[in-house]
């Protein structure tokens, strides 16, 4: 027999819960059962991009949906480790509330902070005072791993920087972008995959430095540069059609040219 649910003119984070809670029960749904943490992982991942992407889009009406599917997410994931007796979603309410006003002293305490940096100074020394006056090295080593690469390293380089290990300016970025260029190329000439992979991480690593100099997100910047290729790309196969040219049958120097032309009418 179906489950019956009270229609309401506006539901709750309460009545999110419960209907997770009747999903997962023996006369709920057969594939909410079956899940667990990780094979709704990457589900979790999905919606944040989704959320994201709203957000990139400026949609408030799509950003408010994301939301809830990731907050649908956090639900699942807590009626999860509350089955199995490890964790219930009120302790992960319980634990945020309390770490944020651990983390905010300059807020809910006696602390002065006046400025962005302050706080992030203030941040980092009761973070690291939570977790046992942790190194900096496990401080940074704490970045999470499955972060997209980009934003791995310009936190990596962020947490770093807050103890003095960073260039004094962009332009000592740019040479250090320039000196891994050039090893980049010695690695090349010596015919060594591994070493030039290497390398090429390296360059990647420092023009995420560079980047960070230039106060900008090395993720979006890569995503406006790869939306510009596409949008070129587009133009190219347009401009190729209207003079009878087939892409997959010119020449490199002929698909040049016609990348040239749209470069210069953009």
């Amino acid at each position: 027999m179906p489950i019956c649910y009270p229609e309401k003119e506006r539901y709750t984070t309460s009545d999110l819960r419960e209907i997770m809670r009747l999903l997962r029960s023996p006369e709920g749904c057969p594939w909410d059962r079956e899940q667990t943490h990780r094979s709704i992982r990457t589900d979790f991942l999905e919606e944040t991009h989704e959320a994201i992407e709203a957000i990139d889009q400026d949609d408030q009406a799509a950003l408010c949906e994301e939301l809830g599917d990731v907050l649908l997410q956090v639900i699942f994931h807590a009626q999860i480790a509350e089955e199995d007796g490890t964790f219930s979603y009120d302790d992960v309410v319980d634990g945020i509330c309390k770490k944020l006003i651990m983390r905010h002293p300059h807020v809910f305490g006696d602390v002065q902070a006046s400025s962005a940096e302050q706080v992030l100074k203030t941040w980092d020394a009761v973070k690291r005072k939570a977790k046992g006056n942790a190194s900096q090295s496990k401080l940074l080593s704490g970045v999470p791993r499955s972060l997209p690469a980009l934003m791995r390293a310009a936190k990596v380089q962020n947490r770093a920087k807050r103890i003095g290990f960073d260039f004094a300016a962009s332009d000592d970025a740019l040479g250090a972008l320039e000196r891994e260029t050039a090893e980049l190329r010695e690695a090349l000439a010596s015919d060594d995959p591994a070493h030039t992979e290497e390398e090429l991480g390296d360059v990647l690593f420092s023009a995420v430095n560079v980047s960070r100099f230039l106060k900008c997100d090395a993720e979006l910047t890569l995503h406006a540069a790869t939306d510009k290729f596409i949008r070129r790309f587009q133009a190219m196969e347009s401009l190729a059609a209207a003079r009878g040219i087939v892409p997959e049958q010119a020449s490199m120097q002929e698909l040049d040219a016609l990348w040239d032309e749209v470069k210069h009418q953009e």
